[in-house]
């Protein structure tokens, strides 16, 4: 549901997940309050205004009458648009549509951060929106069965918003409803099933938890009718079309269900651009060499469409399929069952937990000389864990739900996502952080966060609050107040938290309300696991000691990735590059969760490695955990294509335009083996 109110300065709208999104329209005159465009819109307005402008970088526009398609993303030469009428979209936190009569004039604003669109007069236009449906529609109730699961897979996709190509767009596939077992028979609410699509697609599998597991991704991406039956191996089909596909069994499914969910999604990303939504994708020439009609393509129905890709080789598309960006680690059981609808949210690909002892260089010995994050003279010990390496697949970010502390993922749980759902209801236009430094000893830490935090406070709306050695009261009042994210400077042993007089056990609180936190210090893992178990979505940790300068520059680097918009898994992975321990900090509940919106609106990082003759290889990456789907557009000089989130695209700059790009981009850029920012490079390069 959208609501909208006229503001002094033009429109303000919010929907039901509390995402919020403001145009500026000078000269603002509302002519009618419902109104309609040609795209999927939830509500629209008549209005008359001089200009538009929208809080984004980008903008796509689209000709009404010839099709013909105009981006503006990042580069500061103005668009002059003729006389036509265009409609323009944006991705912005409310998905924004625009109609209107040319001519106008459509450029970025000098600072940055806002696409302005200028019409020479005061002139008629219409502006529509649509959420992009956070928080789920309803809840499903199965038995705790193989065959409940299959009548949920069934009805989860009814929350996209279509069953054409753009379904592969992130906005078009909105929150699935919630599964409850508790039930002895299915009870699907009648605007769920109203709302399920009827693709003539079928997936028949035995009556198998682990197969139904590693089969639902596939299943809900295409929006297929789940059925068991006593058969050796799961069978895709359309009727209809006399299609039939035949998955390999256990122990090759999960290595056929991910090729031909990753092919499908794929397809649909190049198809969908026949539509009215296209852009001009370097992916796309892969078209031509699979000598297909893309406009025939996406005129099929789904059942006739997936056929078509069926036939489409695995090993023609292989090297230029974007990397997944999410993979999840679940035990398959009755217990997992209501942790589907958050996975497929996500569009996570999902596999059996497996794993085995660490051994060899990741168990680096460590010096005892180094100063480490244990409190002097305490005779209390440090809590440490005992982990295990666990048999990852394909993906950039990898969790897990399954018994086992494994590194190199972030372990979750259901409430993670439940807590997850709940801050979605908090209103709140400012993002507030808490700094607690509880040992004089790790000012240095500090010192950095609290520079960090303050300068980004420049950008945007951002509330910075100092502690310092904090009782085990005032360090509880900290957690268990509402606070974005709460950044923990000091010591953790087996009982707690180190505080001024005593420890603080998470356990000892009546409710956690810091959305996310960041636990800097030695063993925090069982108190971060914790704090997510009484409310917290997710928060960074530590599995045993870890040596202080480590700390100070996982800590640092962290803190100005995650105000940046970066997930808290991505945030660490970039963070500990910077240390030989890395594995030492990992992250606890739903690791793809964002604090706060990144200036591209999907983080991007960069690779800089010098070459020959004073030149340089760029190569840039933007991708998000939930934005499966999306293109990004390099603010590259002299760039023509948009890239599928999850592939890189590489430049060779000459070593002024390698300094003219940073200087105009805020992002962090891996180079000579550490973790730097374009500012940082910009004067040392």
């Amino acid at each position: 549901m959208i609501e909208w109110e006229v503001t002094k300065s033009g429109l303000r709208v919010v929907d039901n997940d509390d995402a919020e999104l403001s145009v500026a329209a000078p000269g603002f005159e509302l002519r009618a309050g419902n109104a309609d465009l040609p795209r999927p819109i939830d509500a629209a307005v008549d209005c008359a205004a001089n200009e538009l402008r929208f809080p984004v970088d980008a903008l796509y526009l689209t000709s009404v009458s010839t099709a013909e398609r105009y981006e503006l993303n990042g580069q500061m030469t103005p668009l002059e648009l003729p006389a036509d009428e265009y409609v323009a979209d944006a991705d912005a936190e409310i998905k924004v549509y625009a109609q209107f009569d040319g001519p106008v004039t459509v450029r970025t604003a000098e600072s940055g951060g806002e696409v302005i669109v200028t019409f020479p007069e005061h002139s008629r236009c219409t502006v529509g929106f649509r959420s992009h449906h956070e928080q789920p529609s309803g809840v499903i109730r199965v038995p705790p069965t193989p065959e409940g699961v299959a009548t949920a897979l069934t009805h989860l996709s009814s929350s996209h918003k279509t069953t054409g190509p753009e379904r592969s767009y992130p906005t078009l596939r909105g929150h699935p409803p919630l599964v409850e077992t508790n039930e002895t028979e299915a009870s699907i609410p009648d605007a769920i099933a109203a709302e399920t699509p009827k693709t003539g697609i079928e997936l028949a599998v035995e009556p198998s938890f682990p197969e139904l597991f590693v089969l639902a991704p596939l299943a809900y991406y295409l929006q297929a009718s789940v059925v068991t039956e006593d058969r050796d191996a799961p069978v895709l089909r359309a009727p209809s079309t006399g299609f039939c596909y035949e998955l390999d069994a256990f122990p090759d499914l999960e290595r056929d269900v991910t090729r031909l969910l990753r092919k499908v999604f794929f397809m649909d990303c190049l198809v969908r651009n026949a539509g009215p939504y296209g852009t001009n994708l370097a992916e796309n020439n892969l078209l031509d060499a699979l000598r297909l009609d893309v406009d025939a393509l996406y005129e099929l129905s789904p059942a006739e469409r997936l056929a078509e890709y069926a036939d489409v080789p695995y090993g023609a598309i292989e090297q230029r399929l974007p990397d997944w960006h999410l993979s999840a680690y679940v035990e398959p059981g009755p217990k997992r069952v209501d942790c589907l609808p958050f996975l497929l949210d996500d569009m996570s690909l999902v596999y059996r937990p497996r794993t085995s002892e660490l051994e060899g260089p990741e168990l680096i010995e460590r010096s005892l000389d180094d100063f480490y994050r244990a409190t002097p003279g305490s005779a209390g010990t440090v809590a440490s864990v005992n982990v295990v390496k666990p048999e990852l697949r394909g993906g950039r970010i990898h969790g897990w739900l399954a018994d086992g502390v494994p590194i190199d993922v972030f372990k979750s749980t259901k409430t993670a996502y439940e807590n997850r759902l709940s801050y979605l209801q908090r209103e709140s236009e400012t993002t507030s952080v808490t700094v607690v430094l509880n040992d004089d000893d790790m000012a240095a830490e500090h010192a950095d966060v609290e520079r960090i935090y303050r300068k980004r406070g420049e950008d945007i709306p951002l509330d910075l609050t100092v502690e310092h050695r904090l009782s085990k009261n005032d360090l509880a009042a900290v957690f268990e107040s509402q606070t974005d994210f709460v950044h923990y400077i000091g010591h953790c042993e087996d009982q707690g938290l180190c505080c001024a007089d005593g420890y603080l056990p998470a356990s000892s609180l009546t409710e956690c309300n810091a959305e996310t936190f960041f636990l800097n210090a030695c063993g925090s893992y069982h108190e971060g696991k914790e704090l997510v178990e009484k409310g917290s979505v997710a928060g960074a940790v530590t599995f045993c000691e870890v040596l202080n300068d480590h700390a100070v520059k996982v800590g640092s680097t962290f803190a100005r990735l995650l105000v940046h918009g970066f997930g808290i898994e991505r945030a660490m992975r970039l963070a500990r590059r910077r240390i030989m321990m890395g594995k030492d900090y990992a992250v606890v509940g739903d690791g793809t969760h964002v604090l706060t919106q990144s200036s591209n609106h999907l983080p991007a990082t960069v690779r800089l490695q010098k070459l020959e003759e004073g030149n340089f290889l760029l190569t840039y990456d933007q991708f998000s955990a939930n934005e499966l789907g999306a293109f990004y557009r390099p603010s590259v000089d002299e760039n023509e294509y948009a890239y599928l989130c999850g592939n890189e695209s590489e430049y060779v700059l000459d070593y002024d335009s390698t300094r003219s790009f940073l200087n105009r981009t805020e992002m962090p850029v891996i180079y000579d083996g550490d973790v730097y920012w374009t500012d940082e490079l910009y004067g040392n390069l």
